[in-house]
């Protein structure tokens, strides 16, 4: 073992621990440090027994383990835990030591602890982890940002532990200054969001609607994923709908329809509408898990509501081919608003993101890889200026094609009842994004008649603001004209 590691980890809870185990696997020297000292001597003695991970019982000795410049890398819970670190370490090491976030850390946050650092002489370095359990061990995706400074003293380390594409590429680079590592993060989960909620949507479509039982969904969600929505997460849904209780029948059906949450959807949906981005899909998903948590409500207004009652009437191999249709062209909005996203916040934030990249970074390791992200990389090699992947050609004739199953499986989810935020709200923004002329020239009329907040005139040039005093009563004077 060498006397001295190549990076220390602190917190060694499932991710910490298989990301400590997957840098050793790759020839690298860990010392690691958990707040519960006893946790470092089961982990030693234990997974770690006879590999080159050094233990360690206090922050000294940590970083009086480590090469320089020293790498410390904080595995623990978002918020003031990350704080709390960053000021004990600080007095323990010397310029140039590189401090890394290495948790689902709020973006902003990271803008703020990536300049406190760099004032006390330190180097800073957010990075989204993405890959659960099995990633952070085999391979995840990583996604680093902060003080540029830091990235040749890591990317070795990164690199070699982060999954790989079919020809070797690995799924990091350098995302930006800051926050933006955390920032792409943020927006991986709430596309994360929403490839979930699309999911569920067609399941619940299936299981109500078709009357599908767990097994036969296993089968067709088995077969989409040989096809054009071959991902991870497909994957694993025809894994769960397969899967048996010890008693012999689905635990999916056994599993309270309640579900959680951790806040990076949240944050993702709110920093949208900060920039005044319509991330319709994902903010449906959100609020979709909202609506699942209120369960005692529900059940309340099941029995005091009623409404329409599912029966289907038609082809149901025709219905599962649409529904195929339906959630690819889902995705394609869910991807469009996220990058939509991304766009904006590089010019609010002054990022230089490599958007071909990030798909890149998101092809393998990650919760939401798949075949599809493939497509993304090659709209954005041919045009790294695109302005939405919508008016890329692949995907403008994919959604179009799309268009006509969509709204067969929309109507039909409307006409029997079954709630599809996700996949309703997505057809929603396609067909506002594709309309020249919207109603707000109404909606600015309103706002001027109640409020003096003025509008802009189609026969006038852009910028030129103007009221009318609608009554004959009101005043000639006008609210001053901004944007939240």
């Amino acid at each position: 073992m060498k006397k001295l590691a190549d990076i220390g980890l602190i917190g060694l809870a499932v991710m910490g621990e298989n990301l400590v185990l997957n840098m050793e696997s790759k020839g690298f020297t860990v010392a690691v440090f958990n707040r519960t000292v006893s946790k470092v001597d089961e982990f030693i003695n234990g997974r770690a027994k006879g590999k080159n991970i050094i233990g360690t019982h206090s922050l000294e000795e940590l970083v009086a383990s480590l090469s320089r410049p020293r790498k410390v890398m904080l595995m623990v819970k978002a918020g003031q835990p990350v704080d709390d670190f960053i000021e004990k370490l600080i007095p323990l090491l010397e310029p140039g030591d590189i401090i890394i976030d290495g948790g689902n850390s709020y973006f902003m946050d990271t803008r703020r602890r990536t300049k406190y650092v760099e004032s006390k002489g330190l180097l800073y370095i957010g990075t989204g982890v993405s890959g659960g359990e099995e990633g952070a061990l085999r391979g995840p995706s990583m996604m680093p940002g902060g003080s540029p400074a830091a990235w040749p003293h890591v990317k070795e380390i990164f690199q070699a532990v982060a999954a790989k594409v079919d020809d070797g590429t690995p799924c990091c680079d350098w995302v930006g200054e800051d926050g933006a590592g955390h920032f792409v993060k943020m927006v991986h989960n709430g596309i994360e969001y929403g490839d979930m909620q699309i999911i569920n949507e067609a399941y619940h479509l299936m299981k109500e609607l078709l009357r599908l039982t767990p097994d036969e969904q296993h089968e067709v969600f088995k077969k989409w994923n040989t096809g054009k929505l071959n991902s991870y997460l497909i994957e694993i849904t025809a894994d769960i709908l397969a899967f048996k209780d010890s008693d012999g029948t689905p635990l999916v059906e056994k599993i309270l329809d309640t579900a959680g949450q951790k806040g990076t959807g949240k944050w993702t949906v709110i920093t949208a509408l900060e920039l005044g981005i319509p991330l319709t899909l994902i903010g449906e998903s959100v609020f979709s898990r909202c609506l699942s948590a209120q369960k005692d409500l529900r059940v309340k207004a099941s029995k005091a509501i009623s409404g329409t009652k599912p029966h289907f009437k038609g082809d149901k191999q025709q219905f599962i081919n649409d529904l195929e249709e339906a959630l690819y062209a889902a995705k394609i909005i869910s991807y469009a608003q996220g990058y939509d996203l991304m766009r904006e916040a590089a010019k609010e934030y002054n990022w230089n993101l490599n958007y071909g990249g990030i798909a890149l970074m998101w092809r393998g390791g990650c919760i939401i890889r798949s075949a599809f992200l493939g497509d993304i990389k090659k709209a954005f090699d041919k045009n790294p200026s695109l302005e939405n992947l919508l008016l890329d050609p692949f995907f403008k004739n994919a959604v179009q094609s799309a268009q006509e199953s969509w709204r067969s499986v929309c109507s039909a989810a409307l006409e029997n009842g079954i709630p599809i935020p996700a996949l309703s709200s997505a057809l929603c923004y396609f067909d506002g994004f594709r309309c020249e002329r919207l109603p707000a020239n109404l909606l600015q009329a309103q706002r001027d008649y109640f409020g003096a907040h003025q509008y802009e005139r189609i026969d006038k040039p852009r910028g030129e603001f103007f009221h009318t005093n609608w009554t004959g009563h009101g005043g000639d004077t006008a609210s001053s004209t901004y944007q939240v």
